[in-house]
């Protein structure tokens, strides 16, 4: 009876250790491989895998702003944004109503595909 729970603690021990070498931190370059994965998305693919891209969500800084923003929304027959907000357009052709200085998305107008 001893000699079985000696084995016993033994292997407890064996598995523990080596649980410890496997659950190693990430290292820099698998975080670096997860940013790129990142940046080839595009951004209806990382809204939706995120959760953001829906309305109420918060949009990422870097869709705020730059090419993404619809200046000419009148050529794109949308109604004018309310003070506050701007559309920005989606990769996949889809108008999104944001709020400038929040991020969070009023509405989104689905692409007429």
């Amino acid at each position: 009876m001893k000699k079985q729970l000696g084995t016993w603690l033994i292997c407890g021990a064996l598995m523990m250790s080596t649980s410890a070498l496997v659950a190693q931190p990430l290292g820099q370059d698998h975080q670096n491989q997860n940013h790129q994965d990142q940046s080839h998305r595009s951004m209806s693919e990382r809204g939706h895998s995120e959760g953001w891209y829906k309305k109420g969500g918060h949009m990422p800084t870097e869709y705020r702003g730059g090419s993404y923003v619809v200046n000419d929304w009148q050529s794109e027959h949308l109604r004018a944004p309310p003070r506050g907000y701007h559309y920005v357009r989606s990769d996949n052709g889809d108008f999104i109503l944001v709020a400038i200085t929040t991020g969070v998305i009023a509405s989104i107008i689905a692409a007429q595909h």
